[in-house]
């Protein structure tokens, strides 16, 4: 099935039965059971102009508290500078905000609800924002250093959120950034990939990223880093398209793991559809999902 949102979507959620997804317009509000929308939650910093691709003004990454009763969603405005919106569902608008760093391509949940990450691609940082206050606080992370400023490839697209409550930040297929969110400390470890690095995920105990080829200090070409956040061991998978996110799929019946890579990257070279990974085999398949795919969303178990 397929439901009309809006224009230029970005990023998709689940939560308490609903789907969330952030266009150029405002927040897409989607009834899972009856698959349409219930609603357009518009911005509190409206794009003004509609216009597509990744530098387009509008919503980009966004997260929903558990029972779906608010979305904090990053705003790019107009003038190149982005905000994280909070918005009440039922009631159907913004009610606060808070300014960020630029081009939030995601933004996250801590496990207990209370604090929200935003990956700032374009400020080399990560800012930790209360969720109840929307007090906020920056964090630099850069393992590669900032030179070369807006024009740098060395900088945060994705993360995920470990067991200890780190982020974790893949920085060209050369680096991982471990994030204390509390303390503000960083520490980087080594990755082996070798690619400009995207879509980021955890699985268990397995880190998952996507690798979008050579720019910047990496030199290789598109692939999959699987990496066993135990021992740090990772097995590298060749991929012969370009990806943007990945999202973990746990089969319900055998309890085999795969990994959903969509095929709508943000640059040239995206294609209509999503590879399917066997975690255990690495063998892919290819699934046709027409219009660009960006963001994936996994239902929780019990819902449709």
């Amino acid at each position: 099935a397929s439901v009309v949102v809006g224009q230029a979507p970005w990023d998709v959620f689940v939560a308490g039965g609903q789907a969330f997804v952030s266009t150029a317009e405002g927040v897409a509000v989607v009834d899972l059971d009856d698959r349409r929308r219930t609603g357009l939650i518009p911005y509190a910093n409206p794009a003004g102009r509609i216009e597509y691709g990744e530098y387009r003004a509008g919503g980009t990454g966004l997260v929903a508290s558990a029972d779906g009763a608010f979305v904090y969603v990053a705003v790019l405005r107009a003038d190149g500078t982005s905000v994280l919106e909070k918005m009440d569902v039922t009631a159907g608008r913004t009610v606060d905000s808070v300014e960020v760093g630029l081009r939030p391509f995601d933004v996250l949940l801590s496990g207990d609800g209370a604090q929200l990450y935003t990956i700032d691609h374009d400020s080399f940082s990560v800012h930790v924002v209360d969720a109840e206050s929307l007090a906020a606080r920056r964090i630099e992370v850069a393992p590669f250093g900032i030179q070369g400023g807006l024009a740098s490839w060395e900088k945060p697209h994705y993360a995920a959120i470990d067991d200890a409550g780190n982020l974790l930040l893949p920085y060209q297929g050369l680096a991982l950034a471990v994030v204390n969110p509390a303390s503000g400390a960083v520490t980087v470890e080594k990755m082996t990939a070798n690619s400009h690095q995207h879509g980021t995920a955890i699985v268990e105990d397995t880190l998952l990223v996507i690798g979008t080829g050579a720019f910047g200090n990496s030199t290789g070409t598109p692939n999959f880093t699987v990496r066993d956040l135990a021992t740090d061991a990772e097995e590298i998978v060749p991929l012969k398209r370009l990806h943007e996110t990945v999202a973990p799929w746990v089969h319900p019946e055998t309890g085999r793991r795969y990994a959903l890579l969509s095929g709508g990257y943000t640059r040239d070279g995206f294609w209509d559809g999503i590879t399917v990974i066997d975690l255990e085999t690495f063998e892919q398949q290819e699934l046709a999902v027409p219009g660009r795919p960006q963001a994936l969303a996994v239902v929780p178990s019990g819902q449709p």
